[in-house]
């Protein structure tokens, strides 16, 4: 069988399925730490976790159910979406927390980037234009 026969294969079966999503790569993250923790301390209950979070990842790829995956995801993102930006680079985010500020705009509920320290400002949403005062 070629390469290509492979992969078209795969691609077919994966079609109408969930496919990798945050979620699943956030239990896969955290499995993998639980293992290597658990390589020190040699405790069955780390081994299970570990393995019931690798197992509910894959569950999840192959998942035909995309409405009841997307909704978790979107759960899970709307809960820890803001510290993804925390974890993948610290240094960045403190830095950008010191010269921005971070308001919701109270119509639609984007996010809306603006300088700190310039007093109050009136802002427009750049996704539904609604207009709001805000004090940076």
């Amino acid at each position: 069988m070629a390469k290509g026969d492979f992969q078209r294969n795969v691609a077919t079966w994966m079609q109408g399925r969930n496919g990798g999503d945050e979620l699943g790569t956030f239990c896969t993250i955290v499995s993998f730490i639980i293992l290597i923790i658990n390589l020190f301390l040699h405790t069955l209950f780390l081994s299970i976790v570990a393995l019931a979070l690798i197992v509910y990842a894959c569950w999840r790829v192959v998942s035909k159910n995309l409405e009841a995956r997307e909704s978790e995801n979107e759960t899970f993102v709307g809960l820890f979406g803001p510290l993804a930006r925390w974890l993948r680079n610290p240094a960045a985010a403190v830095a950008e927390s010191r010269d921005y500020k971070h308001l919701k705009c109270p119509e639609c509920g984007q996010r809306v980037r603006v300088p700190r320290k310039k007093g109050k400002l009136r802002i427009t949403c750049p996704s539904c234009h609604n207009k709001f005062e805000a004090r940076t």
